[in-house]
């Protein structure tokens, strides 16, 4: 299914009053505002550099928020966090760009989030069963500073689950893959086995399309391919390569796959 583009302000960093213009001098950054391990994978398998920086948002739903809105409005708020925080710092002030995302699975217009234990996987991977889902991912990439520019998407994705029966219901559940992820299932793992079909990207139900990601990148002149470190598509991923991880107290990124 396709994924609409939408530009927020297109501003340059430092147009609005007392946010400063970065440092020309200092390197570029990436970061990802997420301490999902998933999407980290996901970037760390394209050669891709980048630094983790977790944002930390109030992730309550507003009444009748619809689901495009409330994946946007998150990854919108992360990414400008994080962009705030980052802004500040010289090290990464440079021509630093920072990605946000958040993931939910949305069944006959209920929002599924992560499980709150094994009772509750089983009932939605019941609900799940023989059923047709989305999966949707908000995205947005911004600049640093507060009011910098900033880039948003949402895509979706239909996931076909075939029937499923108790017994292969507790087991998966057993297994505790389905504990820590938005609609208590994670297809790059066993939960994959249950996945008859899918339309639309199958990295968006990972947790980050990354085709969205090189869209939004592009509409700040800088796209993936000129994050990565590689010298070729083909060359293995250096060790130089793997993420840095800062850990921050308190984050409530509950909807993450």
């Amino acid at each position: 299914m396709a994924c609409g583009r939408g530009w927020a302000r297109v501003t340059p960093a430092g147009a609005e009053s007392g946010v400063p213009s970065p440092a020309a001098d200092l390197p570029p950054a990436l970061i990802l505002a997420s301490a999902s391990p998933r999407r980290a994978d996901l970037l760390a398998a394209l050669g891709v550099a980048f630094t983790v920086r977790a944002a930390d948002v109030d992730e309550t739903p507003r009444p009748d928020e619809p689901p495009d809105a409330y994946v946007e409005r998150l990854a919108r708020a992360k990414a400008r966090a994080i962009a705030a925080a980052v802004g500040t710092e010289a090290i990464l002030g440079g021509e630093a760009l920072v990605i946000a995302a958040d993931t939910i699975v949305v069944l006959d217009g209920h929002l599924l989030g992560k499980p709150t234990g094994p009772a509750d996987a089983r009932i939605m991977l019941a609900a799940l069963s023989d059923q047709t889902h989305e999966v949707k991912t908000g995205v947005a990439v911004a600049a640093i500073a507060a009011h910098g520019p900033i880039a948003t998407d949402v895509c979706t994705t239909s996931v076909t689950f075939r029937a499923l029966d108790q017994a292969e219901i507790d087991w998966y559940v057993a297994t505790g893959e389905p504990l820590d992820k938005a609609g208590a299932y994670g297809i790059q793992g066993w939960g994959g086995i249950f996945v008859e079909r899918i339309t639309g990207s199958y990295h968006n139900v990972v947790g980050l399309p990354i085709h969205t990601v090189d869209d939004l990148l592009r509409l700040h002149g800088r796209p993936l391919r000129a994050w990565t470190t590689r010298a070729s598509p083909n060359e293995p991923v250096r060790e130089a390569v793997a993420p840095t991880t800062r850990t921050p107290t308190g984050s409530a990124d509950s909807t993450k796959r």
